[in-house]
């Protein structure tokens, strides 16, 4: 599903009036006590960033602590489980995106529906993914890249942080529409793969443009292009994928769920306040610097935007021909 940046900003403009007071009024009564965010990757990546700053802003709003836990393993599908077994009273709330589109159709079996099984609270913010080589890598574009994959057959390798994420399908998606040879090297987390890309022991890797960003300002590294279908306004200086490959597209997003049963009111609570956080100017400027695009949506929007994306993923898993047991 390809969604421009105008019908995001008329889909983010249609969800603005949520009042304040029953914010205050409704904290009170929940959270009682501290809320468990659990998500499915390590600290330090993009994921776990993003997750931190919203956890921050809903502690400092509703007056309890937003405590992020990161239980890594199988794409995300622990810290899924983990949360879909926790009782549905809004004190457990998974931290989730692309992984769980993803892993529906990817996974043979899983113990757990995302669609049955949960409930959308809130959306967050949607970005790209970025082409990493290292600094040493003689590359430096897209097309350079894939006429040096060719010329060093078997060779390259690709980094991700595990099976089942969209960092994951991005390299098998890009092997297949460049028509060149990767090994697949999963990690526990984007982070702990950048020493190896760095040092040149890894060929490419594909991360969050929100982790990713960073570490091309750093120098470390070098990013070839992003997997929107367009070059991506907050980073209009490195050229979209597609402009070399045809037809590569990959957008990734955040959002929070929680176990099904969770009462309408709490999840009323909790939309109401990170719909408030991205219209927080300060939170904003932190999302802008590492190139996301925040997008207010009711649990209803989100639910049918879940439905959409898990469509689209499916068909790239079945075009990539990945899966995994």
């Amino acid at each position: 599903m390809r969604v421009t940046r105008r019908e995001l900003l008329l889909l983010a403009a249609g969800v603005t009036a949520f009042p304040a007071m029953p914010l205050v009024a409704r904290a009170q009564a929940y959270p009682a006590r501290s809320v468990r965010v659990i998500l499915g990757f390590a600290a330090g990546g993009g994921t776990d960033l993003v997750a931190r700053m919203i956890g921050e802003w809903l502690s400092r709003q509703l007056g309890q602590q937003f405590v992020i836990e990161n239980r890594t393993g199988t794409g995300g599908n622990l810290a899924t489980e983990a949360v879909m077994k926790s009782p549905p009273d809004g004190y457990s709330l998974l931290f989730t995106g692309t992984n769980s589109t993803i892993c529906a159709s990817l996974y043979k079996k899983l113990p757990f529906d995302f669609q049955r099984d949960f409930v959308p609270v809130a959306f967050i913010m949607r970005f790209p993914n970025l082409m990493l080589v290292p600094s040493s890598l003689p590359v430096t574009s897209v097309k350079e890249f894939i006429d040096y994959a060719k010329n060093h057959p078997g060779k390259l390798s690709f980094a991700s942080s595990g099976h089942g994420t969209s960092l994951h399908l991005c390299g098998e998606m890009f092997k297949r529409l460049a028509k060149i040879e990767m090994l697949h090297v999963p990690y526990r987390g984007s982070a702990a793969a950048y020493p190896d890309l760095i040092s040149g022991r890894l060929h490419v890797m594909f991360d969050n443009v929100t982790s990713g960003l960073e570490m091309a300002r750093s120098g470390n590294v070098r990013a070839l292009g992003v997997t929107s279908a367009v070059r991506w306004e907050p980073v209009p200086d490195i050229a979209a994928i597609a402009e070399t490959v045809p037809g590569f597209e990959a957008m990734v997003w955040y959002g929070i769920v929680a176990p099904k049963g969770t009462p309408p009111d709490v999840v009323l609570t909790l939309n109401r306040a990170i719909n408030a956080a991205l219209g927080d100017p300060v939170l904003l400027a932190r999302v802008a610097e590492i190139g996301g695009l925040p997008i207010r949506m009711t649990p209803q929007q989100l639910g049918k935007f879940i439905d959409d994306d898990m469509e689209t993923w499916r068909k790239v898993v079945e075009f990539a021909g990945a899966s995994v047991e």
